[in-house]
């Protein structure tokens, strides 16, 4: 991207992390003025702010051991090509968002090669939760942190590390703004029919174990509901996928791209069935009753068992320290678990309640109202650029 003031060298591995690093991106052009220039890897959101990807993102979104494996020669090409190019450029600042098994190899290498270019990471790492002898090697290869949850912070901060708590993105995402009304007329469905949004997550590897399983339990759904209407929002890159696997389920499936349609879809919905991530922090802001599921690999499901120390992995599940989400994780997603907790989503009003105060009660943690994350982020790193100039 050409234009005056700093560069900042940005690398976002997965969607989730090319929406908050868009939403950097403009935040920095309103701090600044327009006065601030970009590089980096990214994907739609980020593309849509002006960058010009070193290369797809796609060739980065991966997770599990046994999904990374078959990919290491390209993620280790794509690796030397990111340090290359960031040697090439030498920019203001490095900012790394999420995706620590790749970006952590950048900061590490560089780190390693004697770089003095500030380095950055937005979303801390889950090392905290169940890699903690790692917090000590993370805090060695970064100058700052910034976190998107409150609990978050301590364990970085007692390894040396400048942690700074700018709270989760999902506040400004207009995840609470959507248009149902306009959602059923724009994709024809029936004004009384309820729906179901089905969210199978973004990666490959994620889809192809949630979509069967989903298309099961909405065979069961199908008996008791069978006026349900099922939409499954999605992103272009499993689009394709998607759609051939859901042409054969049991009720009528709509699948839409862009966080537009998202948002509609999520307002018109009333319940979800969604893979674990930030979605559920956007389905709490719309409002919408979720159960959460999830499934790995034989090799990675073996390794999380014995290595993850926390109790909890919805989002809001862990702000609260409570289950006010259902998860069905690993051997528990299953259709014959997943159906009887949608069918009280879809039909019990007392359980729809109780989960919709629980998401306002996370929400109201993560600081909903206060000013937004990317605002808070972009300050840290115009204060970073500012520090290293003065030095």
């Amino acid at each position: 991207m050409t234009g005056e003031g700093p560069l900042v060298y940005l690398i976002a591995g997965e969607p989730s992390g090319d929406l908050l690093a868009a939403r950097l991106m403009a935040a920095l052009r309103r701090q600044t003025g327009g006065r601030v220039r970009f590089a980096g890897i990214g994907g739609e959101s980020m593309r849509e702010e002006g960058l010009d990807s070193l290369f797809p993102q796609a060739d980065l979104a991966v997770m599990g051991l046994a999904e990374v494996l078959p990919r290491i020669p390209r993620i280790l090409r794509r690796l030397k090509e990111t340090l290359a190019d960031i040697e090439s450029r030498r920019p203001a600042i490095i900012v790394t968002v999420d995706s620590w098994g790749f970006t952590g190899r950048v900061a590490k290498r560089l780190k390693a090669a004697g770089s003095t270019i500030p380095r950055l990471h937005y979303v801390a790492p889950m090392v905290w939760a169940w890699k903690a002898k790692r917090v000590h090697q993370l805090a060695g290869c970064l100058d700052a942190l910034l976190c998107l949850l409150p609990n978050e912070a301590p364990a970085f901060e007692a390894a040396g590390l400048r942690t700074v708590y700018v709270g989760h993105s999902v506040l400004e995402s207009g995840a609470d703004k959507g248009d149902g009304a306009a959602f059923r007329q724009r994709q024809g469905l029936p004004e009384g029919a309820p729906l179901l949004t089905v969210l199978p997550g973004s990666r490959r590897s994620e889809t192809s174990r949630l979509l069967p399983v989903f298309g099961e339990t909405v065979a069961r759904l199908a008996r008791r509901f069978p006026d349900l209407r099922v939409v499954v929002p999605t992103v272009e890159t499993v689009a394709g996928e998607v759609r051939r696997a859901v042409a054969g389920w049991a009720l009528p499936v709509t699948v839409v791209t862009g966080q537009a349609n998202r948002y509609d879809a999520f307002a018109a919905s009333r319940a979800a069935l969604a893979a674990s991530g930030t979605v559920a922090l956007e389905l709490a802001m719309a409002g919408v009753p979720m159960a959460i599921a999830y499934r790995l690999s034989p090799v990675t499901a073996f390794l999380a068992r014995r290595l993850i120390k926390l109790r909890f992995v919805c989002l809001i599940n862990l702000l609260l320290d409570r289950a006010a989400v259902p998860e069905l994780l690993l051997g528990e997603c299953r259709a014959e678990r997943l159906a009887p907790v949608l069918e009280g989503l879809l039909a019990d009003e007392t359980v729809r309640a109780a989960q919709r105060c629980g998401q306002e009660e996370a929400l109201a943690v993560l600081g909903r109202g206060q000013d937004s994350p990317s605002l808070r982020a972009a300050r840290e790193v115009l204060a970073m650029i500012k520090a290293e100039n003065a030095s």
